[in-house]
């Protein structure tokens, strides 16, 4: 039985509900959404958006809680509106540049390969393949931040590839052979960010389901899990930062984030026109709309092409630490605020990739609407934009809290809660 099985045995109003809240250095989304255990499926039935003040976060991590509490307090109360209550359990996201998700691969080999793998082999490899995976973030956080020692914690888990013998299995118990290998997703952040992220929580007087790296829960949004044929490389361009999944062969191989969003655009136009930066957003909104007259849309135009090619740079740079001995899947999947500007569609379909980042075939470019994200139902009718997304995913790992757990995900979860205490 899971947690929110026994929260939902209660009489509590909004027992069976629960709050998606995706802090974002622009705007915070609360999404109110009712939990339907049984068909696996959230119905989503309020929504708030609130505008974050300036100064209030810097690069996708919090700069000043006092603040960014009295936001999430009116975003929330907005979602909330007409409901009568406000769900006491919350998953909210966490971005920056800080937050590392690494795919890591452990090759095993049994010792007595005629014998069946039983439950306490299969947790012992488990913990080895999360050890060497902490291991290895910790030390390039060091590398990164030129700290030798940074105080990091597990946010996110998942098992992207079990093999035996190089035969793929969804459930290794019971099976025989040599050489056993998995491969597991995991997220990390630095207790600094968490800590920031938790102290709202609590002011909020809220419940704390998860805290969910976000471009893990946007590359989940779609449902890819374990679809052999599918891979892509999702890319969410937000306010403050601009965060990266690549997806292989249904299983997410990692996460990347760099800070530069839509609000660098934002300034830049407000430094180059002269005006303020509210005004420079004003008109960046409606260029994006093409909603200007053709001599202003060809100057915006000219101005922001150039920071799109330094917004490229960042997305190559991130890319190129997924280049391997394979390609890199051709297909991208474009979510976020930032992702309205014309020129980010363009420079990303380019034609003169650097030849150390091989896509083997010409790259396509699409877009995730909230339509496409699965289990969700929006009530409201409400979340129309790309922008959505973050939240809608949030929402949809909640589901993950509810019903039977695979055997994998449940040794995974013990394993992940020993780390984390």
């Amino acid at each position: 039985m899971s947690i929110l099985d026994l929260i939902f045995k209660t009489k509590k109003p909004g027992a069976n509900y629960a709050l998606s809240l995706d802090i974002g250095t622009e705007v915070v989304k609360a999404l109110i959404f009712q939990i339907d255990p049984e068909e696996y499926k959230g119905v989503i039935v309020g929504v708030g958006k609130e505008q974050q003040k300036s100064g209030h976060m810097t690069s996708g991590a919090v700069a000043d809680i006092a603040g960014v509490i009295n936001t999430c307090n009116r975003a929330i109360s907005e979602a909330s509106a007409g409901l009568g209550f406000v769900p006491e359990q919350c998953i909210v996201g966490i971005a920056g540049e800080l937050v590392k998700g690494t795919t890591v691969t452990v090759r095993y080999e049994r010792l007595r390969p005629q014998l069946k793998i039983d439950m306490p082999e299969l947790k012992n490899i488990i913990q080895k393949v999360q050890w060497k995976a902490f291991d290895r973030v910790r030390q390039q956080l060091a590398w990164e931040t030129g700290h030798s020692e940074i105080d990091i914690k597990l946010i996110n888990a998942a098992i992207v590839d079990v093999k035996i013998d190089g035969y793929r299995v969804t459930n290794p118990l019971g099976f025989q052979g040599k050489e056993v290998s998995i491969s597991v997703f995991n997220s990390y952040a630095p207790m600094i960010h968490l800590g920031a992220l938790q102290s709202i929580i609590n002011e909020l007087g809220l419940d704390l389901l998860s805290i969910a790296a976000e471009p893990y829960a946007v590359a989940r949004s779609l449902g890819t899990d374990n679809a052999v044929e599918f891979s892509a490389i999702f890319i969410d361009v937000g306010g403050g930062t601009t965060d990266i999944a690549i997806v292989r062969n249904g299983g997410i191989e990692g996460t990347k984030m760099f800070a530069l969003g839509g609000r660098a655009f934002t300034k830049r136009l407000a430094s180059e026109l002269g005006i303020s930066f509210e005004e420079a957003e004003k008109l960046k909104l409606k260029y994006s709309d093409r909603d200007l007259g053709p001599h202003l849309m060809q100057k915006l135009q000219g101005i922001l092409e150039e920071d799109c090619k330094v917004w490229l740079s960042g997305v190559e740079l991130a890319l190129g630490e997924f280049v391997g001995n394979d390609l890199l899947p051709h297909r991208f999947l474009l979510c976020g605020g930032g992702a309205h500007l014309p020129e980010i569609k363009k420079v990303l379909m380019k034609n003169h990739w650097p030849e150390d980042l091989p896509f083997g075939k010409p790259v396509k470019v699409d877009f995730i609407y909230p339509k496409d994200v699965i289990n969700m139902v929006d009530k409201t009718e409400k979340l129309t934009d790309f922008q959505d997304i973050t939240p809608m995913g949030l929402a949809n790992l909640a589901l993950d809290l509810v019903g039977e757990e695979r055997v994998l995900g449940s040794i995974l979860r013990r394993v992940v809660r020993m780390m984390q205490n």
